[in-house]
C-alpha cells in the first residue's frame, strides 16, 4: 500500500511537510515552518509534529525539498536533530539551507545532495524526477514520483505566467508528459485558488517599478522578501539603466544574493554594488537600496530605518520607499505602523494597495485548471492552504471533470492510501503544532500560552508573607507588588486593602493543624484575593503568594 501523510500544510498556510510511505521506505517532502499567529505570545517558530518520522526513523531513506522559502525548509534542521537522513535539493535551495544548519551547527554532519531540474533520483521504491516550475523564488521544482501503485505529481509552489529569468518557467511540457504517461494522482498547491484569471507577469510589475524610480528625485529604498532574486534582478536592471549605485542592506537579504550570485541565478554589473560605508560619497538620486522588513518584522532593517534607529541609514525628505510585496495576513497592523512612521520621517511610501509593485508567486484559477488539464490525474489531492482553499480547489478540480469520489480532500494527519482497490482517506495519525521559544522546542504548550495572555491582559500580583511555624503568627508581611496590573502610587489604597484581606484570612485559619495550614492559607488568598479584584476594579490578575513558615 501506498501511503500518503501530510504532517503540516493542509488546512494551514506555511508548515509544508508531508510523508510519502511504500512498505519498509518513507520519504519525507520538504520541513516547513511557520511564524507565530497573534496569540503565540514569545514564540519564535511554529514547527510541525515530528513524531511520526522519529518513530520511523529506520525507515526515513531521504528528505527531498521543493524551493527555498522558509515554510518549506524552516523546519529542516529540527528535523534532522531527530533524525539522519540524506537531504536533496536545487543549488539555490540548498545554499539557504546550509546557512541555516550552520546556525544549529548541523552543517559539518548533515548530508545534502544536490540535484537539478530534469533529473531523476531513485529511493527505491520511488524514483523522483524534478521539473522546474516558475514560483517567487528561484530554483524551486515540482515532483513526478513513480510508485509501485502508480505516478504521483506534485507541483510544489508553483504559477504559469512568464518570467524574464531565463530558465526559470514552469517547464509545461514536462507535467505534460507526465500526464500522457498516466498520473494517478496530482498534489496541487492551492494558495491561490480564490483568485480568477491568471497572475500577473513579472514585467508588468518591473514596468511599474521603472516609473516609479524613474520620478524619484532622491534615495529610492525597496523593502522586499530577501528570497525573490526574480524582483531582486529587476530592480538591478533598473537602476543600472538610471545610473543608480546598489546597496544591500540586512542580513538575510545579503545571504541571499551572495548565494544566488555565486550560482549565476543573479547578475549585478561590476562597480555598481556599493557598501554601507560608501553611502554618503554619492548623491542620494545616485542611490538604489534594497533591504528587508517589508512585513513589519521589529528588528528588520526598514523598521529600524522607519523608527529612527538603524545606525547609518537616516530617512530623509525625498526618499521614496517600496514595499515590493504584498500584506501577510496578521501583519497588517506593523506594516501600517511602519508606513506612517515612514511617512512621518518625510518619505513617499508606495505599497501594494497604491500600485501593483508585487505579484503572488502562487498558481491563479485559471492556471491551476491548466496544471489538472496537463496531467490529466485520476485522483486529485489538494494540498498548501486554509481549509476553506482545499474545498475551493476541490470543486475546482470537479468543475475539470473529476468526478467527486477521485477528489480525496484531506487535512494534517490523514492517510490517503492507494492500493489495487483505488485511492481513498484512510486511518488518522496524531499531529499537531510545536512551538519554539528560544532553545526549548516544544515546551510551550497551551496552559503556558494562557498564561501569558493572562499576564498580558491583566497583569501579575505577587503576595509574600511569612508565618510562625508553631502560633502561626505574622512574622514578616504581607508584601503586595504588581506588575502590569495598576499604577500602585496612584492607587495604593486597593493594595493596603488587599492586605487587610490576607490578615482576615490569617486570622480565620489560625486554629487550623499547622500542617495544612500553608496550603489552606494559599487556597484561600488565590480565591478571595481573586474575587476582591474582580468586585472593585474589574480585574483579573495572575496571583503568585509566596508562604514561608519560620
Amino acid at each position: 500500500m501506498l501511503k500518503i501523510i501530510p504532517l503540516g500544510g493542509l488546512g494551514e498556510i506555511g508548515l509544508n511537510m508531508m510523508a510519502v510511505e511504500y512498505d519498509d521506505t518513507l520519504v519525507v517532502i520538504d520541513a516547513g515552518l511557520m511564524f507565530p499567529e497573534d496569540d503565540m505570545l514569545g514564540i519564535d517558530y511554529v514547527i510541525p509534529d515530528m513524531d511520526y518520522v522519529r518513530q520511523k526513523s529506520d525507515h526515513l531513506k531521504g528528505v527531498v525539498l521543493t524551493h527555498a522559502h522558509e515554510d518549506h525548509i524552516g523546519a529542516v534542521p529540527y528535523l534532522l536533530k531527530l533524525v539522519s537522513a540524506p537531504v536533496y535539493g536545487t543549488a539555490f535551495t540548498l545554499g539557504m539551507l546550509r546557512h541555516k544548519l550552520e546556525e544549529h551547527d548541523l552543517l559539518s554532519v548533515a548530508m545534502l545532495t544536490e540535484v537539478s531540474p530534469k533529473e531523476k533520483l531513485s529511493i527505491p521504491p520511488f524514483e523522483f524526477e524534478f521539473i522546474r516550475v516558475n514560483h517567487s523564488v528561484v530554483d524551486g521544482v515540482g515532483l513526478g514520483i513513480k510508485t509501485p501503485e502508480g505516478l504521483i505529481v506534485h507541483t510544489g509552489d508553483f504559477k504559469l505566467s512568464e518570467t524574464f529569468i531565463p530558465g526559470m518557467m514552469t517547464d509545461i511540457s514536462a507535467f505534460a508528459r507526465l500526464g500522457d504517461e498516466g498520473v494517478l494522482a496530482l498534489l496541487s498547491d492551492s494558495t491561490n485558488v480564490e483568485k480568477e484569471g491568471y497572475t500577473i507577469p513579472d514585467e508588468v510589475v518591473g514596468e511599474t517599478l521603472e516609473k516609479i524610480i524613474a520620478k524619484s528625485k532622491g534615495r529610492v529604498i525597496v523593502a522586499l522578501f530577501a528570497s525573490h532574486i526574480a524582483r531582486i534582478q529587476q530592480v538591478v536592471n533598473i537602476s543600472r539603466a538610471r545610473g543608480r549605485k546598489i546597496l544591500f542592506n540586512g542580513r538575510s537579504i545579503e545571504l541571499s544574493v551572495e548565494i544566488a550570485s555565486r550560482l549565476g541565478l543573479l547578475h549585478i554589473p561590476f562597480g555598481m554594488e556599493i557598501q554601507i560605508d560608501q553611502i554618503d560619497s554619492f548623491d542620494p538620486h545616485e542611490i538604489l537600496i534594497m533591504t528587508t522588513g517589508s512585513q513589519g518584522e521589529p528588528m528588520s532593517a526598514l523598521t529600524r530605518m522607519s523608527t529612527g534607529t538603524h545606525k547609518q541609514i537616516h530617512i530623509e525628505k525625498g526618499d521614496t520607499v517600496i514595499l515590493s510585496s504584498k500584506f501577510i495576513p496578521g501583519n497588517e497592523k506593523a506594516i501600517a505602523q511602519i508606513i506612517n512612521d515612514l511617512f512621518r520621517r518625510g518619505a513617499d511610501v508606495i505599497y501594494e494597495k497604491i500600485s501593483d509593485i508585487h505579484v503572488s508567486g502562487h498558481a491563479f484559477r485559471e492556471e491551476l485548471k491548466m496544471m489538472i488539464s496537463l496531467t490529466k490525474p485520476r485522483y486529485f489531492i489538494p494540498i498548501h492552504g486554509e481549509y476553506r482553499h482545499l474545498i475551493h480547489h476541490a470543486h475546482l478540480a470537479r468543475d475539470c471533470g473529476i468526478p467527486e469520489e477521485r477528489v480525496l480532500l484531506a487535512e494534517n494527519g490523514q492517510v490517503i492510501e492507494f492500493d489495487q482497490n483505488g485511492g481513498r482517506v484512510g486511518s488518522k495519525i496524531a499531529t499537531s503544532r510545536i512551538l519554539v521559544d528560544g532553545k526549548g522546542i516544544g515546551d510551550v504548550g497551551r496552559s503556558v500560552l494562557k498564561e501569558r495572555r493572562a499576564l498580558s491582559e491583566d497583569g501579575l500580583v505577587v503576595v509574600v508573607l511569612a508565618l510562625d511555624e508553631k502560633t502561626g503568627f505574622v512574622v514578616y508581611g504581607p508584601e503586595i507588588a504588581s506588575k502590569g496590573f495598576i499604577f500602585e502610587f496612584e492607587t495604593g489604597h486597593l493594595l493596603e486593602d488587599a492586605k487587610c484581606v490576607i490578615l482576615e484570612i490569617i486570622d480565620d485559619i489560625r486554629r487550623i493543624e499547622p500542617c495544612e495550614r500553608v496550603e489552606v492559607l494559599k487556597k484561600r488568598m488565590l480565591r478571595e484575593l481573586r474575587a476582591y479584584f474582580n468586585f472593585t476594579i474589574r480585574r483579573r490578575p495572575l496571583i503568585l503568594p509566596f508562604i514561608i513558615e519560620v
